[in-house]
């Protein structure tokens, strides 16, 4: 169960996705997209490393709530400097992200000590590779403010590997497990960066005039994020995954591009309701919020193919999956074809319906096969 330290620890984190996803807002370009998925990352790794530090290694004590409170300590530094974390403030950002990997390095040395022989060489190898990440992020201060985004974004991937790598080559008696905790945290997670398109839409209602078309799409705008939402819980959130390595490294990842799409959804949800009488839909925001919902279809594929439920119920989760893709594309040739924003809103909201149905299906004709009681 996720108590209050958790969570308030995952609120402070999400102020910084709504800071990033805010600047997106106003950046609807490349640039503003490579920049957010760059901080994003950053952001996410730093979150999933303090979790994982307190679902291992915390307990509701003195100790774990200053070290809590430490991170969140730095990690409003961070949010300050994320508006123009590729400009202005990039070296203020990547000295306070710094001292943030170096704390978590730090917590993890520290736990390390106690640990039994068959976790050593995964602890030394993910201390090692927080540390050296502390350093590289002080590096990058000095760099031009040209060159900090990408070099930040190796740092993501090379990040991104050792993790994957300490879960998958740990030795058996040390591989994670993931608990009921974890499982919620993840979720909780979720359903806070879901709040993000709710917030885009009503900043998007608050900055114009209200009319019946531009409430139309702002509320279409509400229900595509709701479309999100139960293509995630109702097919892979509050699920474990199966016990093995890969499984587990996939479980993991795979959340990473889900969040990041469904706060970039929110970020385009502005423009959305800005644009409602528009013609057609500007073309950096039918592609954000189209393909956000496509990259949310495809991450919940992955996150749903490493659980156990699928292989309990396979009749189910194959032709899911494959239902899945086509929405996905589907998704894509709506933002390509740029609607009115109504009709954008509704085809979302009625693609991502398809694979519920097909659900629904699946379960009413289970429910007429089964024996009355």
């Amino acid at each position: 169960m996720v108590g209050p330290l958790e969570l308030f620890y995952d609120l402070a984190v999400v102020v910084l996705v709504a800071q990033a996803a805010h600047h997106l807002a106003g950046h609807l370009t490349w640039r503003g997209l490579g920049e957010f998925a760059v901080v994003f990352t950053l952001v996410w790794i730093a979150w999933a490393n303090g979790s994982l530090h307190h679902e291992l290694h915390g307990h509701d004590d003195a100790r774990s709530r200053s070290t809590f409170l430490v991170q969140i300590l730095v990690l409003a530094a961070m949010g300050a400097c994320i508006p123009e974390a590729g400009g202005a403030r990039g070296a203020a950002f990547a000295v306070a992200a710094a001292v943030l990997f170096a704390v978590l390095a730090i917590l993890w040395l520290l736990a390390a000590r106690g640990d039994r022989p068959e976790y050593r060489r995964s602890s030394r190898l993910y201390v090692a590779g927080t540390a050296a990440c502390a350093v590289l992020l002080a590096g990058t201060a000095l760099l031009p403010a040209s060159a900090r985004v990408p070099a930040w974004g190796l740092l993501d991937a090379a990040y991104l590997t050792v993790f994957a790598a300490v879960i998958l080559t740990a030795s058996p008696g040390a591989s994670l497990t993931v608990t009921d905790a974890l499982i919620e945290r993840f979720g909780t997670l979720t359903i806070i960066v879901l709040g993000e398109t709710l917030t885009g839409v009503v900043a998007g209602l608050a900055s114009q005039p209200i009319s019946g078309l531009t409430l139309s799409v702002g509320l279409v705008a509400v229900v595509v994020g709701f479309g999100a939402w139960w293509t995630y819980f109702d097919f892979a959130g509050q699920r474990h995954p199966r016990p093995t390595r890969p499984a587990t490294a996939q479980w993991m990842l795979s959340h990473l591009p889900l969040t990041a799409a469904i706060a970039t959804m929110g970020a385009a949800m502005i423009s959305l309701v800005d644009h409602a009488h528009d013609a057609r839909t500007p073309l950096a925001t039918a592609w954000v919020v189209s393909a956000g919902a496509a990259v949310v279809l495809c991450a919940t594929m992955l996150v749903s193919a490493s659980l156990q439920a699928r292989q309990r119920d396979p009749a189910l989760y194959q032709p899911l999956t494959r239902t899945r893709a086509a929405v996905a594309g589907a998704c894509l040739a709506v933002g390509a074809a740029r609607p009115t924003p109504l009709l954008l809103g509704l085809a979302l909201v009625l693609l991502l319906g398809v694979p519920w149905g097909l659900a629904v299906a699946h379960h009413l004709a289970n429910a007429a096969k089964s024996p009355p009681k």
